[in-house]
């Protein structure tokens, strides 16, 4: 198993460096293995998103999939460490959970957290996931990202996890306008009925989005403190994050 690892890693990477795309003849001389066993690889690599099938010319090539998975690991290499100060300061002005996300297909990952010292706190963990297009983060990071934002919920159909589930593509992308317009995404109880969340996107210094920062916490303490006061405080601290990460700013201790 490890060998057939290894020589699907090899494959990957010669495809990643290739513009062109390649047939399996090719690949299987250069690598200097069997054409059944890089077809057999190739296909695990389609079937996982990594590789396509250019079709009647019957080359294949990576997928910016590769790319993706390369640059997720780079920006999160720092990214808890400089977007701290900014998570600490939203935590003081809010007094609610704040998390730090990024996206991993339809999902998100929160790689860094803060809890809420209320006793009543929405509950999350580090390394934890969600449904993208059902919390404040996940929002955020679709309505920046380059690629079309609802493409990534083309692969099933939505699920409507409570009645405020923006569960309709069509829904989601008019939500997703109004984000960019606005600057912060809300979620409305569309994750947990009971849970509310606010948050923004963290840019990079080529003005890519690499994360979201945001606060969640009981839907009536946010629908009382105002969702458009607490967008702009979580704007702020986003705003702070991506200028740390540009080097326009110092760190605070």
């Amino acid at each position: 198993m490890n060998n057939t690892l290894i020589k699907g890693l090899r494959l990957l990477e010669v495809l990643a460096s290739r513009t062109q795309a390649l047939g399996v003849s090719e690949l299987a001389h250069e690598l200097q293995m069997g054409a059944s066993n890089v077809h057999r690889l190739l296909q695990a690599l389609v079937e996982t998103g990594y590789v396509v099938n250019e079709g009647g010319r019957g080359g294949y090539r990576a997928t910016l999939k590769v790319w993706e998975l390369g640059a997720q690991a780079l920006h999160q290499l720092d990214f808890r460490a400089t977007a701290a100060p900014a998570m600490r300061m939203l935590l003081a002005e809010t007094n609610e959970t704040v998390h730090l996300s990024v996206l991993s297909g339809e999902e998100v990952i929160y790689v860094d957290k803060l809890d809420s010292p209320e006793p009543v706190r929405a509950y999350s963990v580090i390394g934890g996931r969600a449904p993208a297009y059902c919390v404040a983060t996940g929002k955020a990071l679709l309505a920046w990202r380059e690629q079309p934002p609802t493409g990534l919920m083309t692969v099933r159909r939505l699920q409507a996890f409570t009645p405020s589930t923006l569960a309709d593509t069509s829904a989601l992308a008019l939500e997703l306008e109004r984000v960019r317009r606005r600057g912060y995404a809300v979620n409305r109880g569309e994750w947990r009925a009971s849970v509310w969340g606010i948050a923004a996107p963290v840019f990079d210094g080529g003005r890519h989005v690499v994360a979201a920062i945001g606060i969640s916490g009981p839907a009536a303490r946010i629908r009382a403190r105002g969702v458009k006061a607490l967008g702009q405080r979580v704007m702020q601290a986003a705003d702070q994050a991506s200028a740390l990460r540009t080097g326009h700013l110092a760190p605070s201790a």
